[in-house]
């Protein structure tokens, strides 16, 4: 018990609506944006309404102050930091160290996410990480917390075990049914990595808020504590995330409307940013959330601790407020069906099977080639694996290799990574397709379908891969197998080797999922 921090603590006591208020500390090391950062972490320090300061990690895609040493430092000014814990800019390797030197330094909190694709950096633009995904690093996490086997020059030694308490972020806030569907099942498996609390994309439509607490019970993990995200909102913020500006986050025409509306206040309608995010305080902790991730650009600690007094105020009558946060994506889609009386759901889900998506010509070919080449009772398996066994380290490997990346190139725009994630996504490559290279399902950045990255013109935007495969698979019923099995980072031990030959010589990632054994060699 000695290692269970503060704030660990707060989300796991029944009684406790646990609360951080995150800090934005910006780029530089002695600024006035660090200066703002640790002026507040003292206020929070000295007060007993904060369990914790979240610390993001490059927001935006742009260099910052690290979340990391930033969080060692408020430490010890005694409050908890929760740190944004991102894949976009680290390593597997990077990440490892990184941990072990957070735990000598006691900062134990995180919170894993994918991480904002890279925007700007020093004399242009960085080149992107993504080396593991948020369901990685969580298994990372969750072995090192129970004391990670690693190889020695002497056979292997077992590490000490670490105390982190990691959480992961989740998005109800998704238009589509495959784009919905793509969240929850890779929430599933940061669940099952390890993932222990939850903080949802941002977003102001209150069903849907409620709609991830009980997906939370639906898949068997009721008892993760769940933290609402509230953004004290301004209008040019909200205008920003509208247009997707701010990946993610989710402002509707209607909710903008309203802030136009306000902003010709006196007070710029800073009244009602401050009312609007006490009742999401008040609705989230009648909802059963754990706490509240609470933040906002120039946000005091004066404006929270109101946040804080009239969310405790509204809370007794939090359904009276529900009606205020109808803002809901047009179209959008839902996981369970209505609730008609309070206007938010039900635990009955709807009903998926109604719409079955045709099957295109293309992925009818991919099916036949895979089942017929790649599955033990396909009639070309044999024959390929035979192929295989005499290929494989012999002068006509170069050959065989050439031509089957010349094949892929054609179909799937193949970078010859050699431990192929074409089985895992309806025959999407993730190498390729997806710019974050995401193995167990979508970020969080896609809007209506389409991938953050691309630019948003037609010309140029693209679907995000998960919301391609989803259909696909529904089209025969296989759509819950983007859920059903972790995928693994990509072994760089297979870069430029031909992904057939590792596969059928069961050296890939998939021939060791699927049990395929590499035939012997006489």
């Amino acid at each position: 018990m000695e290692h269970l921090g503060r704030y660990q603590q707060s989300l796991q006591d029944k009684n406790t609506f646990s609360v951080t208020w995150e800090l934005v500390p910006g780029r530089g090391a002695f600024e006035k944006a660090q200066e703002v950062v640790m002026a507040s972490a003292e206020k929070a320090a000295k007060s007993d309404k904060v369990h914790a300061l979240t610390i993001t990690d490059n927001p935006g895609g742009n260099p910052a102050i690290s979340a990391e040493m930033l969080g060692a430092e408020i430490n010890r000014l005694g409050v908890e930091p929760l740190v944004h814990f991102t894949c976009k800019d680290k390593n597997r390797n990077q990440m490892e160290g990184l941990l072990y030197g957070m735990e000598r330094a006691q900062v134990r909190n995180l919170l894993i996410m994918t991480g904002d694709y890279t925007y700007s950096g020093f004399q242009g633009r960085s080149k992107p990480v993504f080396d593991i995904d948020p369901s990685m690093a969580l298994h990372l996490i969750t072995a090192l917390n129970k004391g990670m086997e690693v190889p020695t020059m002497k056979g292997t030694a077992t590490l000490a075990p670490t105390h982190f308490f990691a959480g992961a972020a989740a998005s109800p806030f998704k238009a589509l049914e495959s784009e919905q569907m793509g969240q929850y099942y890779k929430l599933k498996k940061k669940l099952e990595a390890g993932a222990q609390f939850i903080v949802p994309q941002l977003g102001y439509d209150a069903r849907k808020f409620h709609e991830l607490i009980i997906m939370m019970k639906y898949l068997g993990y009721g008892h993760i504590p769940v933290l609402g995200n509230i953004y004290l909102l301004p209008l040019g913020a909200a205008k920003l995330m509208n247009r997707n500006g701010l990946p993610g986050c989710v402002t509707t025409n209607k909710l903008v409307s309203v802030l136009e509306q306000e902003a010709t206040a006196a007070d710029k309608g800073k009244a009602k940013r401050l009312e609007r995010a006490a009742k999401m305080y008040a609705f989230m902790k009648g909802m059963g959330y754990a706490g509240a991730h609470i933040g906002g650009h120039g946000m005091s600690f004066e404006d929270l601790e109101f946040i804080i007094g009239k969310g405790e105020e509204l809370a007794p009558n939090w359904m009276d407020v529900i009606p205020e946060f109808d803002f809901a994506q047009p179209n959008g889609w839902y996981y369970f069906e209505t609730d008609s009386k309070t206007g938010l759901n039900t635990e009955t889900p709807v009903d998926r099977s109604k719409d079955k998506p045709a099957s295109s010509v293309g992925y009818k070919a991919f099916q036949f080639l895979h089942h017929a080449m790649f599955e033990k009772k396909g009639f070309l398996f044999k024959p390929m694996q035979g192929l295989a066994k005499a290929v494989d380290g012999s002068s006509l490997e170069h050959a065989f290799t050439r031509v089957e990346h010349f094949m892929k190139v054609m179909t799937n725009e193949c970078l010859h990574c050699g431990d192929c994630g074409l089985f895992d996504i309806a025959y999407l490559c993730p190498t390729s397709q997806c710019p974050k290279g995401q193995r167990n399902g979508p970020c969080g950045g896609s809007f209506e379908g389409y991938c953050e990255v691309y630019p948003k013109t037609s010309a140029h935007k693209k679907e995000c891969i998960y919301v391609r495969a989803y259909p696909r698979l529904k089209s025969h019923g296989a759509e819950d197998q983007l859920g059903a099995y972790h995928v693994p980072p990509v072994n760089y031990d297979l870069l430029w080797t031909s992904s057939w030959l590792n596969f059928f010589m069961g050296r890939d990632h998939s021939a060791i999922r699927l049990g395929i054994e590499p035939p012997v060699k006489k």
